[in-house]
C-alpha cells in the first residue's frame, strides 16, 4: 500500500522534531513524578489528606478540562506562539512548586503546571502535523512524538527516585526549568509558526462549557475508582454530562465554535477517537496492577520496579519503527487490529503469574502489550492527525488527548474495580483464623493495608495472612488481565470495522499552504 506524496521536511524541520519532544517529556514525566516525592514533601509541608490527592491530581485535572480549549486557541493566535506561552508557565510553575512553602502553594504551583501541559500537548502534534507534510515523514515523526512520550512516562520513577536519593523533594520539579528556558530559546529558530488566518474569534464561552463537563466527569470516575459507587462522583459526572450536552448544543448553534462537530462525521477521525480509547484504557487501566505487584507482592522498591519497567519502554521504542513500515504495505487497520491481538496475547501470559518469583512472566506480559498498545496509539495518532484538515490541527489534536484522559480514568475505574472486588472476595474467605478484626478490615481494604497490618500482629498470623493476601491480589491480576484482554479482542474487531474503509487525506500543495473545502488558507509564517 503506498503512501501519498507532498512537499519534503528537511533538516530544519527534523531537528524541530527534536525540539517538540522536550516539552513531551517534561509534560508525560510529570505524570508520574509526585508518587515517589510525595513523603518527602508530606514531612515538610504536612498537607492534609485531601491536600496530598489533589497535590496528585489537580495537575492531570487541569490539563485533562483545558486541552479542547488551548487546541483551538492555537489554531487562532498560533501554534508555536502558543507553546512559548506554555513553556513559560510550565517552567514558572515548575520553579514554584519546587520552592513551595505550603501545601496550598504546591497545589496552586500544579495547578498552572496543567494548564502549562495543556498548551503544550496539542500544539506539538499540531506542528508536527504542519511541518511534515508527506505521508511516510510525518508518520515517522509522530513515531518519533509517541516513543517520546512513552519514553517521559517511563523516566518519570527513574528520574524522581534518582534525583531524591541526592536531593530535596523540589528538584523533580526544578529540572523543568532550563528544559523550558532550553525551549524558549530554540524554538523561535526552528519551528515555524502556523495559524488559521480564516478562525473566527475565540469563544470564550465555549471554553469555560467544555471545561465545566471534562473535570467534574474525569473526577467523577477517579473518586468512583477509589470510593466505589457514591452520591457525590455519580452526581459530579451527572453535572459534567449536563454541560458536555450544552456544549455540544453550542458547537452546532455558534458561528464561532470551539470544536467542529463536522470532523466526527469523518470515520477516520471519530472510529480513531474510539479505538485509542480502547488503548488507552487497558494501558492505564492495568499498570497500576503492574506496579503494585512488583513493590507490594515482590517486595522491590519503588526505584527498583521502576528499572524493571523499562524493558517495555524498549519494545516500546523498537516495535513503533516496524510498524510505521509495515503500514507502507498494509492498510493502517489491519496493522492496528494485528497489534491489538498482540497486547491480547500480552495479558494471557499475565495469566500464568505466580504469588512468588513472578518476574519474568510479569516482563514477559508486558513487553508484549506494551509493544502492542503503542503501535495502537502510534498509528492512530498519526490517522487523527492526518484526517483532520490542518487549519483545525490543533482542536483534532486536543480532542484525541482528551479522549486519551476519559480512556486512563475508565481504565483505572473499572479494571481497579474489577481487582478489587476480586480482592476483598478472595481475603474474606480465606482469611487465617484468629485475625483480629481490625487487622482484616486493613487487609480487606488494599494490598498496602494488609501489608501494615502484618507487622503488627504475631509472627505466625502475619506469615499467613501475607500468604493470603498477595495470592489475593494475583488472583485480582488475573481477572484484570482476562478482562484488559476481552477489551483488546473488541478493540482488533473496532478497529477493522471503523478503519479499513478510511481513504489518505489530501496532501497540501509544494508551498506548504492547504487550501480546505470552504476555500480559507492556512498560513505558514516564517
Amino acid at each position: 500500500m503506498t503512501g501519498t506524496q507532498g512537499p519534503l521536511a528537511g533538516r530544519k524541520e527534523w531537528i524541530g522534531l527534536g525540539v517538540l519532544l522536550l516539552p513531551i517529556l517534561l509534560v508525560s514525566m510529570d505524570m508520574t513524578v509526585m508518587y515517589f516525592a510525595l513523603p518527602q514533601l508530606s514531612q515538610e509541608l504536612a498537607p492534609t489528606s485531601a491536600q496530598q490527592l489533589w497535590v496528585i491530581d489537580i495537575y492531570a485535572f487541569v490539563l485533562a478540562g483545558l486541552l479542547l480549549t488551548m487546541g483551538s486557541l492555537g489554531d487562532r493566535i498560533g501554534r508555536r506562539r502558543l507553546l512559548l506561552i506554555g513553556a513559560a508557565a510550565f517552567g514558572a510553575s515548575s520553579a514554584m512548586a519546587a520552592y513551595a512553602t505550603s501545601a496550598e502553594m504546591l497545589i496552586l504551583a500544579r495547578a498552572v503546571q496543567g494548564i502549562g501541559g495543556a498548551t503544550l500537548m496539542p500544539s506539538t502534534l499540531a506542528l508536527i502535523r504542519n511541518m511534515f507534510h508527506d505521508e511516510k515523514q510525518r508518520r515517522s515523526a509522530i513515531a518519533v512524538w509517541s516513543a517520546g512520550m512513552s519514553a517521559g512516562t517511563a523516566l518519570g520513577p527513574l528520574l524522581s527516585g534518582v534525583m531524591l536519593s541526592q536531593f530535596w523533594w523540589g528538584s523533580v520539579f526544578l529540572i523543568n526549568v532550563p528544559v523550558m528556558l532550553l525551549l524558549l530559546v530554540v524554538a523561535p529558530k526552528l519551528l515555524p509558526e502556523y495559524r488559521d488566518t480564516s478562525a473566527s474569534k475565540f469563544d470564550t464561552l465555549s471554553g469555560l462549557l467544555s471545561l465545566a463537563a471534562v473535570l467534574p466527569i474525569i473526577y467523577g470516575i477517579k473518586k468512583l475508582a477509589m470510593d466505589g459507587l457514591g452520591a457525590v462522583p455519580v452526581a459530579a459526572i451527572a453535572v459534567g454530562l449536563v454541560f458536555g450536552a450544552l456544549f455540544v448544543g453550542r458547537q452546532r448553534r455558534s458561528p464561532h465554535a470551539l470544536l467542529d462537530i463536522s470532523l466526527f462525521r469523518n470515520r477516520g477521525f471519530s472510529g480513531s477517537i474510539m479505538v485509542n480509547l480502547v488503548a488507552i484504557f487497558a494501558m492505564v487501566g492495568f499498570s497500576v496492577f503492574t506496579t503494585q505487584y512488583l513493590e507490594l507482592v515482590l517486595g522491590y522498591s519503588a526505584l527498583k520496579a521502576a528499572l524493571w519497567l523499562i524493558p517495555g519502554t524498549v519494545a516500546v521504542v523498537l516495535v513503533i519503527p516496524v510498524a510505521t513500515a509495515l503500514v507502507r504495505k498494509v492498510h493502517p487497520a489491519y496493522v492496528i487490529a494485528g497489534a491489538f491481538v498482540l497486547a491480547f496475547v500480552g495479558f494471557m501470559v499475565l495469566l500464568r503469574l505466580p504469588t512468588d518469583d513472578g518476574l519474568p512472566v510479569l516482563l514477559t506480559g508486558v513487553i508484549l502489550f506494551s509493544a502492542g498498545l503503542a503501535v495502537v496509539v502510534t498509528l492512530i495518532t498519526d490517522l487523527v492527525v492526518a484526517s483532520a484538515p490542518p487549519e483545525a490541527a490543533g482542536t483534532a489534536s486536543a480532542t484525541l488527548q482528551t479522549g486519551q484522559e476519559f480512556g486512563g480514568a475508565l481504565g483505572i475505574a473499572i479494571l481497579g474495580t474489577v481487582g478489587t472486588a476480586v480482592y476483598r472476595g478472595f481475603v474474606s474467605d480465606h482469611a487465617p483464623a484468629g485475625l483480629p478484626g481490625e487487622a482484616k478490615d486493613a487487609a480487606q481494604e488494599t494490598l498496602g493495608g494488609a501489608l501494615a497490618a502484618t507487622r503488627e500482629l504475631p509472627a505466625d498470623l502475619g506469615a499467613a495472612l501475607l500468604r493470603v493476601v498477595r495470592e489475593a491480589f494475583t488472583d485480582s491480576v488475573h481477572i484484570a488481565a482476562v478482562t484488559a484482554g476481552g477489551v483488546m479482542l473488541l478493540g482488533a474487531l473496532v478497529s477493522v470495522a471503523l478503519l479499513r474503509g478510511v481513504r489518505r487525506p489530501q496532501q497540501p500543495a509544494a508551498d506548504g499552504t492547504h487550501t480546505p473545502q470552504d476555500g480559507t488558507v492556512l498560513v505558514p509564517e516564517r
